[in-house]
């Protein structure tokens, strides 16, 4: 649907007022949209992806299954080979989802949303993880080596990658690169979440990220990560599709960033190839990826309305948890049990354990420790505004 401004269009415009562009464009307080239930379900098959990547899909470690995967359960290997992909659906629904749950919030309502949404589950899952690999030294891992005092406390802060600090499980690598879009999106939220503020962030970080890509400039990239960006871009773009209605700039928005991820295919697949063990199919990550941009967007035009199922929630609740604790506590499980059940056993019994830990995280560490977080985070920006307010005054 495309857009015409009036000629009488002025500063005057009540649109113009609210952020948005003038013409037949968003209205300035659009209805309350319908909860997508789809996008909890399509977080849950993302992480399922990921485990599948990293539980059946990757060949380097055959001590996990006391063989090569791709031996004991072909099938589930050669689907498995291309589950890193999940992490690229998770990057379009965060920037899909980050808009939603902060759009008119103040800065440090998005602060405190992020903070209570990341944190409580991490710490626990580092805790946790850092318990097993202490526990059990010299295994076939990752780190052979019990993990020191100083790496875990630097892992809770989740900004141990730019200390220099390993991961103390290897899916932590995601957290980082959403953080830091949390960080450089958070400036717009303290101007002021309106529709042309996001459309100029939009065309902002993707001109950076185009820059970024063809100059020697390390401190550039790792702002605009531009690897990456594409995929949240999209995100936000179809994210104004859902609440202020679709038109010609959103599509060819989303539909560049769509250009400009499949042109970073091929080094996502050289760096994940050396896990498959053999090369991947250009064809089929192209045909994933595509898939990914196509149910974010179908969900965000009301193509998925119909599927309100509640379970839905509770999936999309333990996806997090789920991810943060699949990895090495998952391999410790599966490289027992392998000993005693056939392959596709193994992953599902194991799977089940990690889901059933996933739920236990949720009720007695999100749910309880969140409120808490916020109640706490609210009352510290209050004093901020009001200690602030009489710092102006004197």
């Amino acid at each position: 649907m495309t857009t015409t401004i009036p000629p009488q269009a002025s500063s005057t415009d009540p649109r113009a007022e609210s952020g948005a562009p003038v013409g037949r464009l968003p209205e300035p307080n659009p209805k309350a949209r319908p909860r997508l239930y789809v996008l909890d379900g399509l977080r849950l098959v993302a992480a399922l992806a990921v485990l599948s990547w990293h539980w059946m899909g990757v060949q380097r470690w055959p001590a996990i299954w006391h063989g090569r995967s791709g031996h004991l359960m072909p099938l589930g290997q050669s689907v498995g080979a291309y589950g890193w992909l999940g992490v690229e659906l998770f990057f379009l629904i965060s920037g899909f989802v980050i808009c939603m749950t902060c759009w008119g919030r103040s800065v440090g309502d998005f602060v405190t949303s992020r903070v209570t949404r990341l944190f409580p589950a991490y710490w626990v899952g580092v805790l946790l993880t850092s318990a097993v690999l202490y526990l059990v030294p010299n295994r076939w891992g990752n780190d052979p080596t019990r993990p020191s005092i100083t790496r875990v406390l630097t892992n809770l802060s989740m900004a141990h990658a730019p200390m220099g600090v390993s991961d103390i499980d290897a899916v932590y690598w995601t957290l980082w690169i959403e953080l830091r879009f949390y960080i450089i999106f958070g400036v717009v939220v303290a101007f002021g979440l309106t529709y042309r503020r996001v459309l100029a962030f939009c065309g902002i970080w993707g001109f950076l990220s185009l820059i970024s890509a063809s100059v020697n400039f390390p401190v550039l990239d790792a702002v605009v990560q531009a690897q990456y960006a594409w995929y949240f871009i999209a995100g936000i773009a179809l994210f104004l599709m859902y609440r202020f209605g679709q038109n010609l700039l959103l599509w060819g928005i989303v539909g560049f960033c769509w250009l400009m991820a499949q042109n970073r295919i091929s080094i996502l697949m050289h760096t994940n190839e050396g896990g498959a063990g053999y090369h991947l199919s250009w064809k089929v990550t192209a045909a994933v990826v595509t898939l990914s941009f196509a149910l974010v967007a179908l969900a965000a035009v009301g193509a998925f309305n119909w599927m309100n199922w509640r379970w839905l929630t509770v999936a999309g609740a333990l996806t997090y948890p789920l991810y943060l604790i699949h990895q090495e506590i998952g391999f410790e499980i599966i490289t027992r049990l392998s000993r005693h059940l056939p392959p596709y056993p193994t992953v599902a019994v194991t799977l089940a354990v990690m889901l059933t830990v996933a739920y236990v995280l949720h009720r007695l560490v999100e749910r309880p420790l969140a409120p808490l977080l916020k109640r706490g985070l609210a009352s510290s920006f209050a004093a901020v505004r009001r200690n602030g307010a009489l710092s102006d005054v004197r």
